[in-house]
């Protein structure tokens, strides 16, 4: 399913700026609102300006000035690299702009929620007629979502009131073919004639009363426009040459197109001139969408445009994947066309999804339809009878197109084709989890910023906090008697060595009960890695590597793996894992290590297996031993470093406890998602010492308190699991004689499957395929329902001898 982002620009222009940009992301069924600002740059105006007069120069030089008009201030001496050179400016000044840092909390917090992978339509609101000019696509965000596209709409809309046609299974076109001097657009209307499942109606350089009459008296399902037009005053009207004579604003026959968008008018496309000034007018009578081209085109280009367009979106592509798709293969026609890709641009109502060409044609409704005219028929001939009225499949069919839909479905599942889906399904059950109760065996002690900017100390390489505060603070946890502390602060540089001081850290870092951190290394993200301080052995050292799933979220810890031989970092052991033995060996429960599973008393953490667990199928690492992360839903017991310095800390709160010591400065960039940061406004990250605290207390909790270890189905089990329900939901809508309640009964069938997969996650930790069984489900009840309508339009009655 796409997302949708709309990018409103209020208040301002470019020579003021705008103080209110907001950007609202439409994402898995939730609305996002992001807020930022964009500065003045009253040069991108002027750029804009030279670049139009230097795109209409260099195609009347280059001889491709068939729809394009120079303009009175004419630049006569120019050479494509000066144009190239605005272009390249154009550019420039357009990312610089986006990425001036008013607007990157905007940026920033997209490409946090969204994916590469994502199908986007981006919206871009405004009235400023020179803002609607912009090539926008040049953004480099579309460089990077590869699925998204751009759209262009005005500040006021409003859904369009559509009234119920009658289906004729044909994509119903009005082609005008207005005024051709000069130009070729033969080849418009032949593309059109080719089209397969279209009526199309040519009007031929018609009279305003001959256009007028086909739009007041016809349905349509397409506008599409092929001759000269012109923006004029500014832009902000637009006009067609629909003949020799005649020219016609959209004002001009506002009615006629009004009545034909109420009769369900869903896409006009205009392919010709300078059509942002049409695009603004016919935008106010809310019809859903428009394709149009920015500046004056050549004939070549709107007639590939046309014919790619045409081919991949009758040919089952989404809207806007189809004109970015016929756009960008423009870009081959550049030597003869400069800026061919800049010139079409989609014109969208926020309000209203955008049209697939099988809505178009009526998509399914002809079942429906031609089901009653059968019933009909049987009805009124009185000596005729059907044996069976409604005919149902066989039971071996049943099982036979279940079977076919279940294996394609596990077959996707395996090649990853669900993960991003399942992890999010991951994420909606998991926050449906209760409040649970503060893990008090487990106290953070977390370097604030208060604490790093009021201890300004000189240090050896990057610190939050000196060598030096840390020995005092190591000291003073001492002396409240914790079972374990745990350093979550790199310490791989030693300050220089001050005698002066009675408290030093290597000392306190001799301390049995004192585990650090270190680095594995990383070949694509870190080839170095974090060696652990000086003179702590390995037994007392846990490496803090985490793992982030496609979207960012971290649902996973590694409890053990093997380093890389050549990396700084030795230990085989996580922190959280060390933390938590060290706490365990107090209640006499020693860890058993195996190389698939670790194990504390009767508590066993098995690991993911690679490639095959839960919604991880194929795109995920999940070498050494990685178990998902059960989080709580609560806060964490914390004190600050001052606190401690100070004696202002209960010594109750220390005695027996797994301390943590972590830097939660916003200075220090080490941040990271969870399942809960979604579900947070605003979108919420969380410093990784409470990440680490987490794993620690998910150890603890499994094992002296018996909360659930999250797990999964081995690859067997997932597969029975999506064969049983898709089995059962089939037999049980196969059972079910109305349309209707079929449809009841797979809408039941799905909410209870989501009702089992969120109760046995939130009491047994248990992560089912929720979303292939429900697919598997959902296409195996459509499939069973299509295959008896079929089988009802074809029965034939037969007389009966009475």
């Amino acid at each position: 399913m796409s997302k949708l982002v709309i990018l409103s620009l209020l208040g301002g222009d470019l020579n003021q700026g705008f103080s209110v940009v907001t950007a609202q992301l439409w994402h898995d069924n939730q609305l996002f609102k992001i807020t930022g600002s964009l500065p003045a740059v009253p040069e991108l105006s002027e750029i804009y300006k030279r670049w139009k007069l230097l795109y209409e120069a260099v195609h009347q030089r280059l001889g491709n000035n068939q729809r394009i008009k120079v303009h009175s201030q004419d630049i006569t001496n120019i050479s494509v690299n000066d144009f190239d050179e605005v272009c390249h400016q154009l550019r420039i000044h357009i990312n610089t702009w986006l990425k001036s840092e008013p607007f990157q909390n905007i940026e920033r917090q997209l490409r946090t929620l969204l994916s590469r992978d994502d199908e986007i339509r981006v919206i871009v609101e405004t009235n400023i007629t020179l803002l609607h000019r912009l090539p926008w696509h040049l953004w480099d965000f579309f460089e990077h979502y590869p699925k998204a596209e751009l759209a262009l709409s005005n500040h006021e809309y409003g859904s369009p009131h559509i009234v119920q046609k009658s289906i004729t299974f044909k994509v119903n076109i009005l082609a005008i073919l207005g005024n051709s001097f000069g130009i070729d657009i033969d080849k418009d209307r032949s593309w059109l004639q080719d089209l397969i499942d279209t009526q199309t109606t040519f009007l031929i350089q018609p009279t305003r009363k001959e256009l007028d009459e086909q739009l007041w008296n016809q349905n349509w399902d397409v506008l599409f426009f092929a001759g000269h037009s012109a923006s004029i005053a500014d832009g902000e009207i637009g006009e067609i040459y629909i003949n020799q004579t005649e020219s016609l604003t959209i004002s001009q026959f506002k009615n006629a197109l009004k009545t034909a968008i109420t009769r369900g008018l869903k896409l006009a496309i205009f392919n010709s001139c300078d059509g942002i000034g049409l695009a603004r007018n016919l935008a106010d009578l809310n019809i859903p969408q428009m394709i149009v081209m920015r500046e004056g085109v050549p004939d070549l280009v709107a007639q590939e445009f046309l014919k790619n367009f045409l081919v991949v979106f009758a040919g089952g592509k989404a809207f806007y994947l189809a004109v970015r798709e016929a756009r960008e293969r423009l870009q081959g026609l550049e030597n003869d066309f400069p800026c061919a890709s800049w010139l079409p641009v989609i014109c969208q109502n926020p309000t209203t999804v955008p049209i697939t060409w099988q809505e178009l044609r009526g998509g399914w409704g002809d079942t429906e339809t031609r089901g009653e005219v059968s019933a009909q028929s049987i009805i009124s001939t009185p000596k005729m009878k059907s044996t069976i009225a409604t005919r149902k499949c066989k039971l071996w069919t049943v099982l036979l197109s279940t079977a076919i839909v279940t294996l394609s479905t596990i077959s996707l599942r395996y090649l990853g084709f669900f993960e991003k889906a399942e992890l999010q399904a991951f994420n909606q059950i998991f926050v449906l989890r209760p409040k649970e109760d503060l893990d008090i065996r487990l106290l953070v002690v977390e370097v604030t910023e208060k604490d790093i900017q009021s201890r300004q100390e000189t240090t050896t390489g990057v610190k939050s906090i000196s060598d030096s505060t840390l020995a005092q603070l190591f000291n003073k946890l001492q002396k409240y008697q914790p079972r374990v502390i745990g350093l979550d602060i790199y310490r791989d540089f030693a300050d220089p060595s001050n005698e002066s001081k009675p408290i030093q850290l290597a000392t306190e870092l001799s301390k049995e009960n004192i585990v650090v951190a270190c680095k594995g290394r990383d070949r694509k993200h870190d080839p170095e890695g974090v060696k652990p301080p000086l003179g702590v052995p390995i037994e007392r050292q846990g490496f803090t590597d985490a793992v982030q799933d496609p979207d960012g979220i971290v649902r996973r810890q590694i409890m053990m793996m093997a380093q890389d031989p050549s990396s700084v970092c030795k230990t085989p052991y996580s922190l959280s894992l060390q933390l938590a033995a060290g706490y365990l060996s107090y209640e006499n429960i020693q860890p058993d290590l195996n190389e698939d599973y670790v194990q504390f008393g009767s508590k066993v953490f098995k690991r993911l297996k690679s490639g095959r667990s839960g919604g991880y199928q194929q795109r995920v690492d999940l070498g050494g031993i990685q178990i998902l992360v059960n989080y709580r839903n609560t806060d964490y017991l914390r004190v600050s470093l001052e606190d401690i310095l100070s004696d202002k800390v209960n010594p109750d709160l220390v005695k027996d406890k797994v301390v943590i010591i972590g830097v939660t400065a916003n200075t220090i960039s080490d941040t990271w998602s969870t399942p809960y940061s979604a579900a947070q406004q605003p979108y919420q990250e969380i410093p990784g010492i409470f990440i680490q605290t987490q794993m620690v207390s998910q150890i603890l909790s499994a094992v002296l308190d018996e909360r659930p270890i999250l797990w999964v189905l081995p690859f067997w089990g997932d597969i029975l699991w999506i064969c049983g329900w898709s089995v059962v939901g089939s037999l049980i809508i196969w059972r079910v004689r109305s349309l209707s309640y079929k449809g009841c009964t797979i809408f039941v069938t799905v909410v209870t499957l989501y009702l089992v997969c969120a109760i046995a996650f939130l009491k047994q930790g248990l992560w089912l395929p929720l979303i292939p069984s429900v697919l598997a489900v959902v296409a195996s009840g459509v499939v069973i329902v299509l295959i008896q309508r079929r089988q009802e339009f074809f029965t034939v009655p037969r007389p009966l001898v009475e």
